[in-house]
């Protein structure tokens, strides 16, 4: 029943979306940036051989777009198809320090984002502190945007977001004590560079 001042349909919306059988876990604003992260994400994962797969694969995430918007997106950042291991075509966006190549396997993404992030720790962490959940990583000046991405990129476990200054990452840990575990992987992680 709607009122001439629209209050209970109102009312009638606000309860729908509260209630629990229609509440809706949302991880990422509706913009076309957010969008153009979670499409180049999907593809580094694994390969998307389709259009219409990768519109599939949104639907999941609970975004949705028409055929012309998923294709001008694809364009916008640079999304190519290229001839996968398996001899299928995938799509494919350009990597930070190489050229665009589809994936082979989940697995070859996950381990190229962790090659990168032992890389980058080698490269730019100067020293790590850490505070309850909280880990702060400084770097050379301009370096924290690089480190922060490869963290990010590399989806470790232990940490659920960076935010990225000039010299300064903040990680935010998973777990409320976890900042002593997480500096401690930072650190290790500039042993393991290969000479």
């Amino acid at each position: 029943m709607t009122t001439a001042n629209g209050r209970a349909t109102l009312t009638t919306r606000r309860a729908a979306i509260s209630s629990p059988a229609t509440r809706v876990t949302v991880s990422a604003p509706p913009t076309k940036a957010a969008r153009h992260a979670v499409i180049i994400e999907m593809l580094s994962r694994a390969p998307v051989q389709s259009q219409t797969e990768l519109a599939k694969l949104l639907v999941a995430k609970g975004i949705s777009v028409t055929q012309a918007t998923l294709s001008r997106d694809l364009d916008e950042i640079g999304a190519v198809r290229l001839r996968g291991v398996n001899g299928g075509f995938a799509y494919a966006v350009r990597a930070d320090d190489g050229p665009a190549r589809p994936p082979a396997s989940r697995t070859e993404a996950a381990s190229a984002a962790h090659a990168k992030l032992i890389r980058m720790a080698a490269d730019l962490l100067v020293s790590v502190r850490h505070s309850g959940n909280i880990v702060v990583a400084r770097t050379p000046p301009g370096g924290a945007h690089l480190l922060a991405g490869a963290i990010d990129h590399a989806e470790l476990d232990t940490i659920i977001g960076t935010v990225a200054g000039d010299d300064t990452v903040l990680c935010v840990c998973r777990d409320a004590d976890g900042g002593p575990l997480v500096a401690s992987q930072l650190l290790k992680l500039t042993e393991k560079r290969s000479p």
